[in-house]
């Protein structure tokens, strides 16, 4: 286990979120998806398997080359650092509260019409789902497979954020980037799921996760926003425009569905127990 890599890109993302004078890694990886694309698509599963493993490819090389010339351990969890978003996951979100118009940014769903209600509702449900994809899956595999795991993991979840739509373009094109991504977050979803009920104390939390988990299309979406939900007292999910197109979707949790911004406070008191959480287990596990 790369405890100590892990620590360390952590607290750095913690303290300094991204380095703006730093092109970022997902960046990177974005400009060769769309590269890759605009070069070799073909609506077949063919061709979408072919930009999942040349992206994978290329990814794996360069960090097989960077740990070849670096082994400075503070110098590779600065590196590690930049497959986590804690921090700016947090602030982003904090951020609707006092700029609502500001959700454009942060979800794919139509913005336009959107009450105050549903602008909160989608603040949470976003902080919900990505706890999982921007800090607890990053962090489950920088422990387990060190700068080959997060970098790896971060490639497919930036494919799926990129080609895993089910539309008319991507739904053949982004299949194998999409499932991809199902497999890799199943496990770190439903941690995030529970940490949020065990860490917020909350049974409604954990009664969610059985209840409302499953009825998401995700295989993993459906259980952080559960809990979420299930902390606020509220229901998030309902039917959802994209792209012009009314989507019916489940409700996760039988709360209140009028949504306020004191329920995005509610929701962010998490962050600074998940902080100690984190820092207490990975310094202990360090330690001994």
């Amino acid at each position: 286990m790369y405890l100590e890599i892990t620590l360390i890109a952590f607290i750095i993302d913690r303290v300094f979120s991204e380095f703006k004078y730093i092109r970022h890694p997902v960046v990177l990886m974005g400009n060769f998806i769309k590269w890759f694309e605009n070069n070799f698509y073909k609506d077949n599963i063919i061709n979408g398997i072919g930009l999942t493993v040349s992206l994978l490819l290329v990814v794996g090389f360069v960090v097989f080359v960077t740990k070849f010339y670096i082994d400075n351990i503070f110098i590779l969890g600065l590196i590690a650092s930049t497959t986590i978003a804690s921090k700016m996951l947090y602030e982003s979100v904090k951020d609707i509260i006092s700029n609502p118009q500001n959700i454009k940014f942060l979800v794919s769903r139509d913005t336009k019409e959107l009450s105050n209600s549903d602008i909160n509702k989608a603040a949470i449900e976003t902080y919900g789902e990505n706890l999982s994809d921007g800090v607890v899956a990053p962090i489950f595999y920088l422990l387990l497979f060190g700068l080959y795991g997060a970098f790896i993991y971060k490639a497919i979840n930036t494919l799926d954020s990129m080609v895993g739509y089910r539309n008319e373009r991507y739904e053949n094109f982004g299949k194998f980037s999409a499932k991809l991504d199902d497999i890799v977050n199943f496990i770190p979803s439903r941690i995030t799921a529970f940490l949020i009920s065990f860490l917020m104390l909350s049974t409604k939390a954990y009664k969610n996760i059985f209840k409302y988990g499953k009825l998401h299309e995700s295989p993993n979406a459906g259980f952080p926003i559960s809990a979420i939900a299930g902390v606020c007292d509220i229901s998030l999910g309902g039917d959802t425009s994209y792209f012009g197109k009314v989507k019916s979707k489940p409700y996760f949790g039988d709360g209140n569905k009028e949504i306020t911004t004191q329920h995005i406070n509610k929701a962010l008191e998490f962050q600074i127990r998940l902080d100690i959480f984190i820092i207490i287990v990975l310094g202990s596990l360090y330690v001994l």
